[in-house]
């Protein structure tokens, strides 16, 4: 059976992340008809968005291998991550940190194995936002004052900007299914809830309490066993879960989880959480490891997925034959899981984890000396992977 995927190179290195991804997965023996579809920053500049052609050639194969992608800070169009996301539904977003020996880190000595699971379509990333100083924006600040809640917006009508936070029971309660079914089909032991409840009361207060009733739809051992009284689970969300009763429920702070996780990230497992904490979260996760250079990352939706490194597009280095392969090869990894290739899947993590152990074909980066003369590049450290697939058997 061939799988058609599509595959989008990007721009600065992304074109070269994408080939060195592109022949580790063909290597594993899998058959991929790959439809290639440009979609870097020059091409967005020129055609003044997204093209559409992107949009059907994901539509049509369900999947898609997506390198870095340049987001201009401040100015210009919105990050193309976030647009695709929110077009295609693209409701979760999962990104394994895991230890692999030979990557140097602070955490190398501990058995870090973290998987952030980020609801990608609501929050503050929705992009609900009102610029200072239009009239928009003064006339919502008054409605907000207006208001009989008891909280104004006590700074300047015309130098003031506001962000709005959108947060729903439905999208809530989607990733927090998709983390619990994560966690089942894995084996994990935990899945952790993060908010901060304490302070934004009607947002991250509602995340909650549909964190919790899907604890309780799937039979998890809470933590605190307080937190589940007179928590229910309707007949509609208990209808659509399995068995997690293996599962523990864990409840955390988004600042207290942060220092959890840098003090003790052993104890913890599946991490789920809102869009601004998630990212923010999968980057410190991604620290204990090594870095965004081994951070993979999914996007997946209802009908589709993306999947894609969690690092930017280092235009700098963009030509250089330079830059680190693994987070996006471990990406394809992530994506021949998603299409039921485990096998293949299984062996092209074992020949990453295999090469970087060695630490002979690696990059600089993964180097103990960043200017040592044996690094190799982007394409070496893929041909290594693939021979060392071919030496697996």
């Amino acid at each position: 059976m061939a799988y058609d995927v599509t595959l989008i190179p990007g721009d600065g290195t992304g074109p070269e992340l994408a080939e060195a991804t592109r022949r580790c997965l063909d290597a594993t023996g899998v058959k991929i008809n790959w439809d290639v579809q440009e979609c870097g920053i020059e091409v967005i500049e020129a055609q003044g968005k997204i093209p559409d052609s992107v949009f059907a050639s994901i539509r049509k194969d369900k999947i898609a291998l997506k390198s870095p992608i340049t987001t201009p800070i401040g100015k210009g169009f919105r990050s193309v991550n976030v647009a695709l996301r929110q077009e295609l539904g693209l409701y979760a977003c999962v990104r394994p940190c895991k230890t692999y020996k030979g990557v140097r880190s602070y955490y190398d000595k501990t058995n870090v194995d973290l998987v952030i699971v980020r609801e990608n379509t609501e929050d503050l990333y929705a992009g609900v936002e009102f610029k200072a100083g239009e009239a928009k924006t003064t006339e919502l600040i008054q409605f907000i004052n207006a208001a009989a809640t008891g909280k104004k917006i006590n700074s300047g009508l015309q130098t003031t900007g506001v962000s709005i936070k959108p947060m729903s029971v439905e999208g809530t309660r989607n990733i927090c299914n998709y983390a619990f079914d994560y966690a089942v089909r894995h084996g994990r032991k935990s899945v952790t809830s993060i908010s901060k409840a304490n302070i934004m009361k009607f947002t991250d207060g509602l995340w909650y309490d549909e964190t919790r009733a899907v604890a309780v739809a799937y039979g998890a051992k809470f933590e605190d066993a307080k937190l589940a009284n007179g928590v229910t689970a309707d007949a509609q969300l208990a209808g659509k879960v399995k068995d997690g009763s293996g599962v523990q429920y864990i409840e955390r702070l988004v600042d207290n989880m942060c220092m959890q996780l840098v003090q003790k990230p052993e104890n913890y497992d599946v991490l789920v959480m809102g869009n601004l904490y998630g990212d923010i979260l999968s980057d410190l996760c991604a620290g204990l490891v090594g870095g965004l250079g081994v951070a993979p990352g999914a996007n997946i939706g209802p009908d589709s997925a993306i999947f894609e490194a969690t690092h930017g597009s280092a235009p700098k280095y963009k030509g250089q034959n330079k830059v680190n392969p693994t987070a996006l090869i471990l990406s394809g990894k992530l994506l021949l899981e998603h299409i039921g290739e485990k096998a293949a899947a299984e062996k092209l993590e074992r020949a990453v984890s295999s090469i970087i152990e060695e630490g002979k074909y690696v990059t600089y980066d993964m180097k103990a000396d960043r200017n040592d003369p044996t690094a190799v590049g982007t394409r070496e450290m893929a041909e290594a992977i693939c021979k060392r697939m071919a030496e697996l058997g």
